[in-house]
């Protein structure tokens, strides 16, 4: 039964639809105990919105966007994003008793053994996806859905297919063509050479790039002395840890609860690392006229993730190349609940290729000050700790992506300042 006590899953389906043209179908049932939801993206839509992270757009900006609005016990836990059109009954309206079984065998890798092409293009792409991805590839694969690339592994396929065939393809071109049949074949037309190239982070990240930094410390510096003190007052803020930066130049590593959190941390630094400090910022947010002219002044790096990520990357390579520290949030994303989210290994990777240590931060309270959906901050205590740095020596992407996720877990659980 698909209906569970007051919850009308129906109108929670409407919803979502409404919220998102990205979202062709949607099925809402209770799965162990919670709210799950199928969902069948509109691949044409993506196409033509050029979107290459699908699966991102689908979470942030359909689930959780209905999640925000909805009470707590209509909030969807868990999601399946599916390749297949929902299965329907004679009336043509989803079979809600077919769902659990179409689920599972949507969750299944793919059995298709249809012919692959015997094309030197496709074999070396396919070789070389091999290394990215554990699951198995055929012509018809989606990239992201069922080879589960994400952002990173996108560039590196990139420069491996300009490398290796002399073909250039853009974030924007690639997000029209994520069948893996496709892209082989766009490849293939336009290849200049075949010339197998290894890739490597190191190379990607030294390649030659026309940005150059502006200095602008004197805003921020003025912003922090004006702002701190009626942060201080607001939040009850409390800033620890002065001592854990290094000299040189760090990567520094918040988590995320909030909007406010990079204001916050801005004002908290102390001033002689804020003076040396850039600050990451996603173009897709932060790109309105009112924040324009305040990131412009204030060492703020706006990248693109969706469509010049690997240029975005190496832009942050710079400061840290000219000695200046870099503020990067490894979530990527505000939590919805407090709990941290999954850290993205792009900080670890500008870490361990340029030899720059990274100081966790605990940045907490925001979640009660500021939730994602409200529009202004209410008076909740703020607690800033910034922990001992971790050096990158010896340690793989994902080592050092864990250290820092669990540097800031262990010290929010030891000195929790709200209790779940």
């Amino acid at each position: 039964m698909y209906i569970h006590k007051e919850i009308d899953t129906l109108k929670i389906e409407r919803t979502i639809l409404k919220i998102s043209n990205i979202v062709k179908e949607v099925a809402v049932f209770m799965h162990d105990g919670h709210l799950f939801a199928l969902i069948y993206p509109d691949f044409h839509e993506a196409k033509k919105r050029k979107i290459m992270r699908l699966e991102n757009e689908i979470k942030w900006y359909a689930v959780e966007l209905y999640n925000i609005e909805a009470m707590e016990e209509e909030t969807i836990k868990g999601y399946q994003i599916v390749r297949s059109p929902l299965p329907k009954d004679e009336e043509g309206k989803i079979d809600r008793d077919k769902l659990r079984n179409f689920m599972t065998e949507q969750a299944l890798p793919s059995t298709n053994i249809e012919d692959a092409p015997k094309d030197k293009v496709y074999q070396n792409i396919k070789n070389y996806l091999s290394t990215l991805t554990t699951e198995p590839i055929t012509p018809l694969s989606h990239l992201e859905l069922d080879l589960h690339l994400d952002s990173l592994n996108y560039v590196e396929t990139l420069t491996f297919i300009e490398k290796s065939f002399g073909v250039h393809i853009s974030e924007t071109l690639l997000s029209q063509m994520m069948i893996m049949g496709e892209l082989c074949h766009y490849v293939n037309e336009k290849k200049q050479k075949v010339t197998i190239t290894d890739i490597n982070w190191k190379t990607i990240l030294n390649e030659k790039i026309h940005f150059d930094l502006k200095y602008t410390s004197f805003p921020i510096m003025i912003y922090k002395t004006l702002c701190f003190p009626l942060y201080k007052l607001y939040f009850s803020l409390k800033v620890s840890g002065h001592e854990n930066f290094p000299d040189q130049p760090c990567i520094i590593a918040p988590s995320h609860q909030s909007m406010l959190d990079g204001f916050i941390l801005a004002a908290a630094l102390p001033y002689k690392v804020l003076k040396k400090t850039f600050f990451l910022a996603f173009q897709i947010v932060f790109d309105t006229k009112v924040m324009r002219l305040f990131m412009k002044n204030t060492q703020t790096i706006m990248i693109d993730v969706n469509y010049d990520l690997k240029a975005s990357m190496q832009k942050c390579t710079v400061p840290l190349k000219n000695k200046q520290n870099l503020v990067v949030f490894p979530e990527g994303a505000r939590s919805r609940d407090r709990k941290l989210l999954e850290f993205k290994k792009f900080f670890a990777i500008l870490s361990i290729e340029l030899d720059i240590p990274v100081v966790p931060v605990v940045l907490d309270g925001t979640f009660e000050a500021m939730s994602a959906g409200k529009l202004f901050p209410r008076p909740a205590p703020v607690i800033i700790k910034y922990l001992e740095p971790i050096y990158p020596k010896g340690l793989t992407y994902d080592e050092l992506t864990d250290k820092v996720k669990k540097a800031i877990h262990e010290e929010m659980i030891k000195h929790p300042l709200h209790e779940d």
